[in-house]
């Protein structure tokens, strides 16, 4: 890398002449906002001036991004920016949605007769518990909703499903209250309700097998009768034998039926 000398300002009043005093070799450098940047040694700044020479997506919105929900490396690609260039502004919202995630899990759950006197996080915590699920494993995380107020999201897994419950938040005294926005928050909300995946699974479960007794037929209750069956023709009921006529006359007793 060579070193430069400057020489002065050019006629055009735009930019800074410079000059390689082994060759003798001038050059023409923009004094733009960039320059400026870097002689005060504004890192920041010049991070922020790069964002937006490159992409058209501004810090700003970088950061509002965020907030919404996305993960750096989905701003980075939409952007179109490498990752490192979105972290050094999503870092600070970062941290504002840990914290609020970490806040929420002190409210209290909002019923039907006012606010739980227990925590979200204890009653999570308890209803990870009764499941026999690992509560450790779970991740907490927030952000604003297209309203402008937090959501919560706790998320895990079980077995081979991927899990996520999610409360609206709001702060306030005693450390605010949360509100079950969908089945899985209100499942852990009542530890002792059956979760909305087992409930899955006991209604798609066939039915038990009915076992046939040997030596007796198996009714079929749905089964309809078969109008052109032939009909079983009834039994004559038994009559004592009568004599033949010669019998009578001659007296002797019939051997016949």
């Amino acid at each position: 890398m060579r070193t430069l000398r400057v020489v002065g300002l050019h006629e055009d009043g735009k930019s800074i002449v410079c000059e390689d005093p082994a060759r003798r070799e001038r050059f023409l450098l923009p004094a733009d906002e960039k320059l400026r940047a870097a002689v005060r040694g504004d890192v920041p700044r010049l991070g922020q001036i790069e964002i937006e020479t490159e992409s058209q997506m501004r810090p700003r919105e970088i950061q509002a991004r965020i907030r919404a929900g996305e993960s750096v490396q989905q701003v980075a690609d939409a952007a179109g920016v490498a990752v490192e260039r979105v972290e050094r502004f999503a870092y600070p919202v970062l941290l504002e949605r840990s914290r609020t995630a970490e806040l929420a899990q002190s409210a209290h759950p909002v019923r039907e007769d006012g606010p739980d006197v227990r925590t979200l996080g204890e009653i999570v915590a308890y209803a990870f518990g009764v499941r026999g699920q690992d509560y450790s494993q779970a991740t907490w995380d927030a952000w604003r909703g297209d309203d402008g107020r937090w959501i919560v999201a706790l998320r895990w897994t079980a077995g081979r499903s991927d899990n996520a419950a999610h409360w609206q938040f709001s702060a306030g005294a005693h450390g605010g209250t949360v509100t079950a926005l969908d089945e899985h928050a209100e499942d852990l909300l009542d530890p002792h309700r059956t979760p909305r995946t087992l409930r899955a699974v006991e209604a798609e479960s066939p039915e038990p097998d009915v076992e046939e007794t040997p030596g007796q037929p198996t009714l079929d209750i749905d089964a309809q009768p078969d109008p052109t069956a032939a009909k079983p023709k009834p039994k004559k009921k038994a009559h004592p034998a009568v004599p033949a006529w010669e019998d009578v006359l001659l007296g002797v007793r019939s051997q016949r039926g």
